[in-house]
């Protein structure tokens, strides 16, 4: 089984990268191979709503986003990690995701989700709550922990510190495991839950 952990900080070796790290480790220690794609680094615009996706199979803009694509695909469960900036995700991240959940034509029922955030104090759980929106909207259940899922440290290495962060981390890595593995062994003898025709309904209606 795969995870496919997504760094949104800017900085590789940084707090967030603690967090992610204590996760990787775990998982590894789960029997889950983990792949870490550090992109709060790299130049990523935000989607346009142009639906050439729909057309070309891919996002039009051919930057990482492309490149996670097939890996989300293959991975049996997604984390992404951002530090907090005005109580909200790293923008380049929302950018990222935004395009990557909708130019991916895969089915994510019960892939495994997880948010993961890092803040020198506040604005964690906003944070949280903002990111775990991509997967209750793509039928992918969330993974839990014994806190939500934050660890503090405002310079680089304070995050080392945080002992009750760094417990979150491992336990939410444990949880995860589980929860993928056991929605593994319920795919195998019940398969995936039956699905009904998307049904959307607008709300500017021109027969009224």
């Amino acid at each position: 089984m795969k995870v496919l952990i997504i760094n949104g900080s800017p900085h590789a070796k940084g707090n967030t990268a603690i967090a992610v790290n204590e996760l990787a480790k775990t998982f590894e220690a789960q029997g889950i191979e983990t792949e870490v794609c550090h992109i709060g680094n790299k130049d990523i615009r935000g989607c346009i709503a142009c639906r050439k996706c729909a057309e070309l199979g891919h996002c039009v803009f051919n930057d990482a986003v492309n490149e996670l694509a097939p890996k989300f695909e293959a991975a049996d469960g997604l984390v992404v990690a951002s530090p907090v900036y005005y109580a909200s995700a790293n923008a380049t991240l929302i950018a990222c995701l935004d395009r990557l959940f909708f130019s991916t034509r895969f089915d994510k029922t019960m892939k495994v989700g997880a948010s993961v955030v890092v803040a020198r104090r506040g604005g964690c759980s906003a944070t949280f709550d903002e990111l775990n929106k991509y997967f209750t909207i793509s039928n992918m259940p969330v993974a839990s922990s014994q806190y939500w899922n934050c660890v503090h440290g405002r310079e680089i290495g304070e995050a080392e510190k945080d002992a009750e962060g760094l417990q979150t981390m491992r336990t939410l890595a444990k949880n995860m495991s589980f929860l993928m593995k056991s929605i593994a062994l319920g795919k195998e003898k019940y398969g995936l839950p039956e699905k009904e025709p998307w049904q959307p309904t607008h709300f500017i209606r021109e027969d009224l």
